[in-house]
This record gives structure tokens, C-alpha cells and sequence, in this order.
């Protein structure tokens, strides 16, 4: 059973997400930021990463640039998912690592299409 971290801060958006991807056969871990998503990417055996762009401390960026220039699990796929819509956001997360990228509201169809996708 794959393991997907959820980091956001709006715990509305993470039960959503459980609510989708628990009974797709999905083990959920999550974290409410970016640095507590660092500290359970370094205690738990995750397979992909759904991440918010928005969040108090450490934002999805700042956390993408951090696991990619770490030791521990580099090449992990992240999706991110956020309102953030510009041109250059999409860039920059690019650039700094992101596997994916889906704007919110979501569906949860586009969701399990894009983890199928992610995770092979």
C-alpha cells in the first residue's frame, strides 16, 4: 500500500484528500507545514507527496527546495496542490523540483488520475 504525505494547513483540505485517497487503498500520513512535512518525509516510508503552496513557517516552495538539496528521500515524486495559479509559481516549482502540479478545487478523479501518473 503506498504511503502519501499531505502537507497543508487547512485541515478541511487534508480530511478531503483522506476522504479521496484512503479508500483508493492509500496509507495518509500528514502534517500541517512545511517543516512538520520535512520531519515525517525523515521518520516514514512515503511514496509521494501532495503539497500546498500556502502555509505558515515553511511553504510548499521553500519545502520542495529543501528535499530536493537534502540526503534523505530526494527523489520522492510531489504533486503540488494549490490555489496558486501564476505562470511564474509554476516555474518556480518546477525549477526547484515539484513532479507535478494541479490547482484547487480539485476533483477527485483528476486527483487518482494524477497519482497514477506520479507513482507508475
Amino acid at each position: 500500500m503506498p504511503t502519501i504525505l499531505i502537507v497543508d494547513d487547512s485541515t478541511s483540505i487534508r480530511n478531503m484528500l483522506k476522504a479521496c485517497l484512503q479508500p483508493l487503498g492509500y496509507r495518509i500520513v500528514e502534517a500541517s507545514g512545511g517543516r512538520a512535512g520535512l520531519e515525517q518525509l525523515r521518520q516514514e516510508d512515503i511514496d509521494l507527496i501532495i503539497s500546498d503552496q500556502n502555509m505558515p513557517g515553511m511553504d510548499g516552495l521553500s519545502m520542495v527546495k529543501s528535499i530536493r538539496s537534502g540526503t534523505v528521500k530526494q527523489n520522492v515524486p510531489i504533486l503540488v496542490l494549490t490555489t496558486e495559479t501564476s505562470d511564474e509559481m509554476k516555474t518556480a516549482f518546477r525549477a526547484a523540483g515539484a513532479t507535478g502540479w494541479m490547482s484547487k478545487p480539485f476533483t477527485p478523479e483528476r486527483l487518482e488520475a494524477a497519482l497514477k501518473k506520479l507513482l507508475g
